[in-house]
């Protein structure tokens, strides 16, 4: 059986204990080397492939992750669903730290980062008002309430570089513009997972109240480690109802997203670019 879900672990959330027949695939891409291995297996009846975000050991700062080949390894490996998980701060006094938001929303506040698999001579524009997979975020909500989790439903997640925390001027405009969390990861992973036709949905694990809050004015890594801890086997169980709840066919929009985003004419193409895009828009270019 092919592998049907892809989990991607973020800070605290290094494996997924319920997963069983667990095997390491070292996969390279035209993009390069991902994080690491995927360890594939089986959970709650469905075939997963798990990959530690920032690598063994949490050795990859942010700025530094391959998130193309993170993604594509995915697709390579037969997965149809990105499900993830990342530490945030939170910028609102009601998304208090151990809680869950589920984003539905992003803000870039990166600074460079490739965040596409096209160029080369292949141009393509997905739509993405709406970033996230509707239909995941609601199953990894629903499955985060039945675990006991506090969860959010919808929210705008920031996404800034790092791996500095905020200033106090910038955790204080975030608030203002009306974000609600911020972290580091997501919204690459969330425009290549679209662009690669995959449905992505995430779970932000609250960790502190960034440094606009009079009692989180100096976030220390100690203090997010603490959070980590509690909220990580939180994750886990969410993400593994999550899997067991999810239906076989995908009837969203994510599996058709490049359908009306090329804009390039197949014949222009070059080969070189062709060959290395072949897995994702292959059956647009004939």
């Amino acid at each position: 059986m092919s592998i049907q879900i892809g989990i991607i672990g973020g800070s605290g959330l290094y494996n997924m204990a319920e997963l069983t027949d667990r095997e390491e695939q070292t996969v390279t891409t035209p993009f390069g080397e991902p994080s690491g291995p995927y360890v594939t297996g089986t959970l709650r009846g469905h075939r997963v492939a798990f990959l530690a975000r920032h690598g063994e050991g949490h050795r990859l700062l942010p700025s530094e992750l391959n998130f193309r080949a993170n993604i594509y390894g995915f697709k390579l490996l037969g997965a149809e669903r990105i499900l993830s998980a990342s530490a945030v701060g939170s910028l609102r006094e009601q998304y208090r730290p151990q809680d869950i938001l589920v984003p539905d929303q992003f803000f870039d506040r990166t600074k460079g980062r490739i965040s596409t698999f096209f160029g080369g001579g292949l141009v393509a524009h997905i739509a993405f008002a709406h970033p996230v997979c509707a239909d995941l975020s609601k199953v990894l909500a629903d499955s985060a309430e039945w675990v006991g989790a506090t969860v959010h439903r919808g929210g705008t997640y920031v996404n800034m570089e790092g791996p500095q925390f905020s200033t106090l001027a910038e955790s204080r405009l975030y608030r203002a513009w009306g974000l609600d969390v911020i972290g580091m990861t997501n919204l690459q992973e969330a425009k290549l997972a679209r662009e690669a036709e995959m449905c992505y949905a995430t779970l932000a694990l609250v960790t502190d109240y960034d440094c606009w809050h009079p009692d989180h004015d100096s976030v220390t890594v100690d203090l997010i480690i603490a959070n980590l801890m509690q909220n990580a086997a939180t994750a886990q169980k969410t993400i593994a109802e999550a899997v067991s709840r999810l239906a076989v066919a995908r009837t969203c929009a994510c599996k058709d997203a490049l359908a009306t985003a090329i804009i390039t004419r197949p014949e222009q193409v070059p080969a070189e670019t062709r060959k290395k895009l072949e897995l994702l828009v292959g059956k647009y270019l004939k």
